[in-house]
C-alpha cells in the first residue's frame, strides 16, 4: 500500500473521531433554545460534514485506485448514482475498513511487507 492510502486512511480515521465529537454538540442542540441551539448545529456541522464528504471522496478513490473484486463496475454504479450514503457505507465496511487493517482481500504479500 503505498504512502498515500495510509495518510488517506490516517486522516479518514481523524475524521471519524471529529464526527464522533459532533454528537454532544447535536444532542445539545436537542434539547437546548434560541442562540446555544444555533451555536451548538453549527459546531455540529462543522465538525461532522467535512468526514462525510472526505468519506465519499476516499469512497471513490479507493473504488477507481484500489479495488479488488469482481464486480468492479457494479460498485462503481451503485457509489455514484446511489444518492443516500448506504452503499458508500457498506464499501466502507466490505473494502476501505479491511484494506486500512490489511485482511481479507487486502492481506498483504510477503513481497509488500518491507
Amino acid at each position: 500500500m503505498g504512502n498515500k492510502w495510509k495518510k488517506r486512511f490516517a486522516a479518514l480515521c481523524l475524521f471519524g473521531w471529529l464526527g464522533l465529537v459532533s454528537l454532544p454538540f447535536f444532542a445539545g442542540a436537542a434539547f437546548s433554545t434560541g442562540s446555544l441551539q444555533g451555536f451548538c448545529i453549527v459546531a455540529g456541522l462543522l465538525l461532522f460534514v467535512p468526514g462525510f464528504i472526505y468519506l465519499y471522496v476516499v469512497t471513490l478513490l479507493h473504488w477507481k485506485d484500489r479495488y479488488r473484486g469482481r464486480h468492479s463496475d457494479l460498485w462503481g454504479v451503485l457509489i455514484l448514482i446511489e444518492t443516500t450514503g448506504w452503499m458508500k457505507l457498506v464499501y466502507l465496511f466490505r473494502h476501505l475498513i479491511p484494506d486500512m487493517r490489511h485482511t481479507g482481500r487486502y492481506r498483504l504479500e510477503s513481497s509488500q511487507l518491507i
